[in-house]
């Protein structure tokens, strides 16, 4: 067994804590916005195990969400609802099939030539939804019955989408917390330090690589269906490269390299969004929020370069002169090849 950052979990256990009780004081406002962010968080963390795991950096990831969102819609019948048991599953295969298709294509590449690559399969998607009756073009199409509607888990009902998202969002970082934990974990983590030496060492790193891209890709399959749920319509728009650079922002904003760094990504993200969209605190500046969403986003990649995950380490350095993790490591705590560790 390797280290476990208790301060880590503690955390990360008190954000799904404080999920859970929310619904106790929230309006439903506020259970539509988090039931929003926690789809995001979902698809962050399907990009961080590309990204911040396997150093693959995807430029395509709205894809397989916006996939899984139109499988939802397109594969629910017009007169009555589906079950969820049967669509979501559905709508994740439909994703991870068109990323075994991309990734066996895109990992024949490296550096900016995969990144070009997985955003020109993007936009052929983008297309293929945008200009074909397939997906109703422009106008998008609409889900006329939520899955699971008069049943016990009833999807359209607010707060048992609210839980049933939060569910999904436990069970996605406590599989990526074991999967990058386990023997295929760590041959990720040795991917992204140093393919060659991974094959010189024996191993074949195309089928891990795939993998990976395939199980991201079912992932974000899976927040795309909950987004589609939850808004009842899909557009083009879903598959934009726009979507796909926001997802890149929330990692890196969070801390690249950490599944609780995608989590902190994704809430803060979408919070400054909302903040600088409302009228009420910016008044007129409102209608120009990109500007004051990036500069906040340009400040925080400048000041914390590690994201918002190093923040306490870097105020506990400036305070004691010293880091936390250094300490660790002096006194024996912290083993010195803590990349897999690192990454939960």
């Amino acid at each position: 067994m390797g280290h476990i950052d208790k301060g880590k979990l503690l955390f990360t256990g008190g954000v799904f804590l404080a999920l859970a009780l929310y619904p106790l004081v929230a309006e439903s406002y506020g259970i539509d916005l988090v039931t929003k962010i926690m789809i995001y968080a979902i698809l962050a963390l399907s990009l961080e195990l590309l990204v911040g795991s396997t150093g693959l950096v995807c430029f395509g990831q709205a894809a397989f969400f916006g996939i899984g969102a139109y499988a939802a819609v397109l594969l629910s019948p017009e007169s009555e609802a589906a079950g969820w048991w049967w669509l979501l599953p559905a709508s994740v295969a439909a994703a991870a099939l068109y990323a075994l298709f991309v990734g066996a294509l895109s990992l024949r590449t490296k550096g900016v030539y995969f990144i070009m690559v997985t955003l020109a399969f993007a936009q052929m998607a983008y297309y293929v939804v945008h200009d074909t009756p397939l997906g109703g073009g422009t106008d998008g199409i609409y889900l006329y019955f939520k899955p699971g509607l008069d049943t016990l888990v009833d999807l359209g009902n607010p707060y048992i989408l609210y839980f049933f998202t939060l569910v999904f969002l436990v069970w996605t970082f406590v599989f990526l917390a074991i999967l990058l934990r386990s023997h295929f974990g760590r041959v990720l983590a040795g991917i992204r330090i140093n393919e060659q030496r991974m094959q010189a060492s024996g191993f074949s790193t195309y089928p891990f690589k795939l993998a990976a891209f395939v199980t991201s890709g079912g992932i974000a399959g899976l927040a795309g269906f909950l987004f589609a749920v939850q808004d009842g319509f899909v557009n083009p728009e879903m598959m934009s490269w726009h979507l796909s650079g926001a997802l890149l922002v929330m990692i890196i904003l969070g801390g690249l390299g950490h599944l609780h760094g995608a989590l902190i990504g994704a809430f803060v993200f979408v919070f400054l969004q909302e903040l600088f969209k409302s009228e009420a605190v910016f008044g007129d500046f409102a209608k120009h929020w990109h500007l004051g969403l990036g500069l906040t986003i340009i400040a925080c990649v400048a000041l914390l370069p590690r994201g918002l995950v190093g923040l306490p380490e870097m105020l506990h350095q400036r305070l004691f002169g010293f880091s936390q993790r250094a300490k660790g490591k002096a006194n024996g705590k912290l083993p010195d090849n803590t990349a897999t560790e690192e990454a939960v």
